[in-house]
């Protein structure tokens, strides 16, 4: 995967940078090139990612426009999670951890499915919480839109998840 200066990527659990430059620091006397990523939201943090260690650490392009229905097909499919706890904790964690969008959503689907039927433990309260603050970061800087617009587009999928199963 060739990024370059200027590209806009997803580091997982950060949501959307900026890729603002390339630098070489000295690493245990060895010169190490590093991508310095700029976040895109009201933070103004900086990470810099090995550029040999980006692909493993899960950075990865932007959705693609054209993706965004899938994704949003995907909210709107039966939600299923798994009846212990502690296997749902590692489950979305893991997936959190990933990057990747579609496992963003299935976090999201599962645990507002999970939320309709009892109140979400502290712990699964804020993995909802962050995991749809990454999801709308993304959507708003794919479509260039508004966070709440796209968390509207995220909300209406979700209800017509509840409609259908209704």
């Amino acid at each position: 995967m060739r990024l370059t200066v200027g590209t806009k990527v997803i580091y997982p659990s950060q949501g959307p940078c900026l890729i603002g430059s390339i630098v070489e620091k000295v690493i245990a006397g060895s010169p190490v090139r590093f991508y310095q990523l700029e976040l895109l939201d009201d933070s103004n943090g900086e990470l810099f990612v090995p550029v040999e260690k980006a692909q493993a650490s899960g950075l990865r392009r932007l959705l693609s426009k054209s993706e965004i229905p899938n994704l949003l097909s995907q909210l709107k499919q039966p939600a299923s999670a798994a009846k212990d706890w502690k296997q749902r904790a590692s489950d979305n964690s893991k997936r959190l951890a990933s990057g990747s969008v579609f496992d963003l959503a299935e976090i999201i689907k599962s645990l507002t499915a999970l939320s309709e039927r009892k109140d979400l433990s502290f712990h699964e309260s804020r993995m909802l919480g962050k995991a749809k603050k990454l999801l709308v970061d993304e959507i708003a800087e794919v479509l260039r839109e508004t966070k709440s617009a796209a968390e509207e587009l995220i909300d209406q999928a979700l209800k017509a998840r509840k409609i259908a199963g209704a």
